[in-house]
């Protein structure tokens, strides 16, 4: 668990998101499954979804995430001291994902390292909330995070409860100090809770469940899983008393918050969350039924859109939510 914050002044120079090319309705699933049609979108709540082709990566997925926070932030690759690749899933085993998406923009010539920081779905979140620290530090002027997840191609369309639900896409933000410190971030937690490490996700990828050390059929292990139930019953014992804290952390309360983004999980899961905490629709930006759950995309996707349609504006005190495989729970309040 992250300890008490002071504020921090950063802000949010810039956001941007990105999608693959390949629109897929959800007929489109009902008729590849011989469903009746309406049948997904009933079961999931998700109208359509976005889905890379066979030779689109995460890394060019987020190459065009990062372009759009550039451009919306007015600055040039020589502002950006390093670039962070905040995601689930990843292109390849080595190198870092942030690596091949600075090959990807071509910024050999430029001072930019890079980094991976992997918190699941909540990798944003956790991305923001560490670099943070690192700007009010002075170690970095300006950041540019981005988190770009290709879930589709691990997706066992057998179990359409929890494949159903899923997009790709990518979305960025560039992170700087507030010049005015009105721009800040005014609280932050995260804490897992590891009984449920096995409740959800992809086996294959590492050094475990290796091919090489693997006697059973290696290509299953390279789908995603989850016991919904299970997760939804752990959840559920802690969000409460979670989101409590990080608001008295900030000295706020849920009526003071003028906006929330979830991570898009499921529409079942944002509902269940927003009565429990007692959150009015019309403070949640809800992506959802349009994307669907993209990982670790999802939740700064559903930003960089509240902020392009003008329903985050400067100012509004914006709570960020959501839980991941782990099972981690993290938050993060700050003024836009």
């Amino acid at each position: 668990m992250i300890a008490k914050n002071s504020n921090r002044p950063v802000t949010l120079s810039g956001t941007g998101h990105a999608v693959p090319g390949r629109l897929v309705l959800s007929t489109d699933l009902d008729e590849m499954s011989g469903l009746t049609p309406g049948t997904v979108e009933k079961k999931t709540g998700l109208k359509q979804r976005y889905f890379a082709s066979q030779s689109e990566t995460a890394a060019q997925l987020a190459a065009q995430a990062c372009r759009k926070a550039m451009d919306t932030a007015r600055l040039s690759w020589d502002d950006i001291d390093v670039l962070v690749d905040a995601s689930a899933t990843m292109d390849q085993g080595l190198p870092n994902n942030a690596a091949l998406i600075h090959n990807e923009l071509g910024l050999d010539r430029y001072s930019i390292s890079t980094f991976d920081i992997n918190c699941s779905c909540l990798s944003f979140i956790v991305a923001l909330d560490h670099i943070s620290w690192m700007l009010t530090a002075g170690i970095y002027r300006r950041v540019l995070i981005v988190s770009s997840d290709i879930a589709s191609c691990a997706l066992d369309w057998s179990d359409l409860g929890a494949s159903g639900i899923f997009g790709d896409g990518a979305a960025a933000a560039v992170i700087g100090l507030s010049d005015n410190n009105t721009s800040c971030i005014l609280s932050s937690k995260s804490q897992t809770v590891s009984e449920g490490a096995s409740y959800c996700g992809i086996l294959a990828g590492g050094s475990r469940f290796h091919p090489s050390k693997v006697k059973k059929n290696f290509n299953k292990l390279a789908y995603f899983y989850m016991d919904g139930k299970a997760v939804f019953k752990l959840i559920s014992k802690y969000i409460s008393e979670f989101v409590d804290d990080l608001l008295a952390q900030a000295g706020l309360s849920m009526d003071d918050i003028d906006r929330v983004v979830l991570h898009q999980a499921s529409l079942s899961a944002m509902n269940h969350i927003s009565k429990r905490l007692k959150i009015p629709d019309e403070k949640i930006i809800n992506i959802f039924p349009y994307y669907g759950n993209q990982v670790a995309a999802s939740l700064p996707t559903a930003l960089d859109i509240g902020i392009k349609e003008g329903r985050i504006v400067r100012g509004q005190r914006v709570l960020l939510l959501g839980t991941g495989a782990g099972i981690t729970i993290s938050g993060l309040i700050m003024v836009y």
